[in-house]
């Protein structure tokens, strides 16, 4: 597979977030990643429907797919709101799905694309029997709620064994999505480790160059 980019507006300038979004998506972005958080499951408070749907007329005619991280408490309440809104992709956590197969289903359901979660400290085995039913499996490889933490080194490791195991379960149409640390100085080991979709927040939304600037630099990292 590919390696896509998905800039995460996390540490977007939200002043002027859509100008951002249409730079990121100028300069090559795969995917706009959307972190929503809800001060409960992790120690931060983000954004909700409202900014997706905003997104949506910037990102919907490039056919940049909106990738929604829901690191909510009951996400199945806002599942539907979220599709509604416009998002391409909802990833939920298995930390807070109890019920995951259901959940995973309901996404489905209403015609978008299905991913799960793992924190760092989560056993992978917590992913093995949701597996055929996701089209996305992102690792945290920071502990969520904040932008701009780095990259936990163990998390290669966990890379090559998640990617081990959908080889050996003919899985391997499954995407391994990365979130959290992500930049020019790592992108390519975690890329060879299997990832599939880097996550990036800090590493392009940032004061010291531009937008199209930090993406350059992280497509040349990964060549």
């Amino acid at each position: 597979m590919s390696i896509r980019i998905a800039p995460s507006i996390l540490s977007a300038d939200f002043s002027r977030l859509g100008d951002q979004v249409g730079e990121a998506i100028a300069a090559g972005a795969d995917y706009i990643h959307v972190d929503v958080m809800d001060g409960h499951f992790v120690p931060n408070l983000t954004v909700g429907p409202l900014v997706v749907a905003a997104l949506w007329p910037i990102c919907h005619p490039a056919n940049i797919p909106i990738d929604v991280h829901l690191m909510i408490e009951r996400p199945e309440r806002l599942i539907p709101a979220f599709v509604e809104a416009g998002a391409d992709i909802l990833t939920v956590h298995v930390e807070t799905c109890p019920h995951l197969n259901s959940t995973v289903h309901q996404i489905r359901a209403l015609g978008i694309k299905a991913g799960v979660s793992v924190n760092p400290a989560t056993p992978l085995i917590a992913l093995e029997e949701i597996l055929p039913f996701v089209d996305l499996i992102l690792l945290m490889t920071v502990n969520p709620g904040f932008g701009g933490q780095k990259y936990i080194p163990g998390s290669t490791e966990r890379i090559s064994r998640l990617r081990k195991t959908l080889s050996e379960r003919r899985l391997q149409m499954i995407e391994i999505e990365v979130d959290g640390g992500i930049s020019s100085e790592n992108a390519a080991e975690v890329a060879a480790a299997g990832a599939t979709i880097l996550v990036a927040g800090s590493a392009i939304f940032n004061p010291l160059r531009s937008v199209a600037d930090n993406m350059a630099a992280l497509r040349a990292s990964l060549e």
